[in-house]
């Protein structure tokens, strides 16, 4: 059976293939697996974001927690990063979100966390789905006295937002800010934590109905806040995803700032302070070429890892480096939260647009951004891993490394989350590199059409 678990939990279309019977399986093999060793009752925290299938999968999942003694204490909507801090900060016994972060609001997805707030190695997640593959015959249910309960904590996202308040000594009067909510998790949470310290706020796309969370909007559909920001005249414009764990922003002049470049602005500022342990950022594959350079110029090391924000976090905590994250906007600041947070990444880079009282573009200086193709070729989901095993398509790849060789790269990848595969090339001229990227991301498709 292939793995069940992609770079970020569980996901599949909601109902079709993440079904309820997989999410209760999910909570009694994930209860079993992330509790077994406790000498106590064992109480998890389930977080979902505002997908109309999250509480059905919530109620399933919750279920398979109680089934076998456990107590589930049921947050309902919050943002990714929240459950991670509450799990540590109730000392829970682990955290589950019910989220597909990204993607539209057919899909979602379920991840777990460990007691510390991290994100569960594969092994771990291997060992989940080796207890469901083998029909939960090594787990003991429990019956009468012995079920488990739900607790309904509704105001723990308050909770949260006073643990993002309180993180840094921030006044943000005088700042006229855009915020783009996702129609998800952030909705609630971000608004109200930024308005708490003092920003003039424009609020878009805060009001979920269930169907319209990433719908045009947030982290990956950018239009609507470049338009307001230059619309309000505001100082800048910040997005977060469907389950607020990543961020992206938009400068005054209404041009896009992403997770390289933060990393470069807030990773420069950390070092000025004598905070940025190590001199070390951690990025992924992904990171354009330029981040590397910046890193060179002020002496910070970058080391790479493969995509996906937790293999960022593993080499980080072996590292006990403070900052990393991805291009896409995931940044995790690890002596804050555990995990990438949208909102405290979003809090990091409104501290130095306020201490260094420059503006967002004049800070943006400091990285020199070259020019990159990103195109996703949509294939089958069983196919996605197996396209060098296709001879045309490996020659293609091959002829494109040897023709940017030494003048860019070439870097083809499977997403874990989404059924494609990505082409990104990065290179001199935007126009050649697009067109390359393109005509490679539709042979991938041709080739590997059903």
């Amino acid at each position: 059976m292939e793995r069940m678990f992609g770079t970020d939990g569980v996901r599949g279309v909601a109902n079709q293939e993440l079904t309820v019977e997989l999410a209760m399986k999910l909570g009694q093999a994930g209860a079993y697996i992330l509790t077994k060793d406790c000498k106590h009752n064992p109480t998890i925290l389930v977080g979902c974001d505002t997908r109309k299938s999250g509480d059905m999968l919530a109620m399933a999942l919750m279920a398979g927690i109680c089934s076998l003694g456990a107590k589930a204490v049921y947050l309902g909507v919050i943002p990714t990063p929240a459950v991670a801090y509450l799990t540590r900060a109730y000392h829970a016994d682990a955290g589950v979100v019910i989220s597909a972060s990204h993607n539209p609001a057919k899909d979602n997805g379920i991840k777990f966390f460990n007691r510390d707030g991290y994100k569960l190695p594969d092994e771990l997640e291997d060992e989940i789905q080796r207890v469901i593959e083998n029909e939960m015959k090594e787990v003991t249910f429990h019956s009468g006295a012995g079920v488990g309960s739900i607790e309904y904590r509704f105001d723990a996202r308050d909770e949260y937002v006073e643990f993002a308040k309180n993180l840094l000594n921030l006044d943000l009067s005088g700042l006229k800010i855009v915020v783009d909510c996702a129609c998800g998790a952030a909705y609630y949470t971000s608004p109200k934590t930024l308005k708490e310290l003092g920003a003039d706020l424009v609020v878009l796309h805060n009001k979920p109905d269930g169907l319209n969370i990433n719908d045009h909007c947030g982290s990956t559909h950018i239009e609507s806040l470049v338009e307001a920001v230059v619309e309000h005249k505001a100082d800048l414009g910040i997005a977060f995803d469907g389950d607020a764990d990543r961020m992206i922003a938009v400068d005054e002049n209404g041009k896009v700032v992403d997770g390289d470049q933060l990393m470069a602005i807030c990773g420069l500022f950390l070092k000025e302070q004598g905070k940025l342990k190590h001199n070390t950022i951690v990025t992924t594959v992904m990171s354009n070429l330029g981040f590397s350079l910046m890193a060179k110029e002020h002496g910070i090391e970058a080391p790479m890892t493969k995509v996906g924000d937790r293999y960022v976090l593993e080499l980080m905590k072996e590292g006990d480096y403070s900052l990393g994250g991805e291009q896409s906007g995931h940044i995790i600041f690890l002596e804050e939260n555990s995990t990438g947070d949208g909102l405290i990444s979003a809090l990091h880079l409104l501290e130095v647009i306020v201490n260094k009282k420059q503006s967002l573009s004049e800070l943006t200086k400091v990285i020199q951004i070259l020019p990159q193709a990103l195109i996703n070729a949509r294939v089958p989901n069983e196919k996605k891993y197996s396209y060098m095993e296709n001879q045309v398509i490996s020659d293609a790849i091959a002829e494109l490394e040897a023709k940017f060789k030494g003048e860019g790269r070439v870097l083809i990848r499977p997403s874990g989350t989404e059924p494609v595969v990505r082409v990104m090339i990065e290179g001199k001229n935007q126009e050649e590199i697009e067109q390359e990227a393109k005509q490679l991301a539709d042979l991938i498709v041709k080739e590997l059409a059903d």
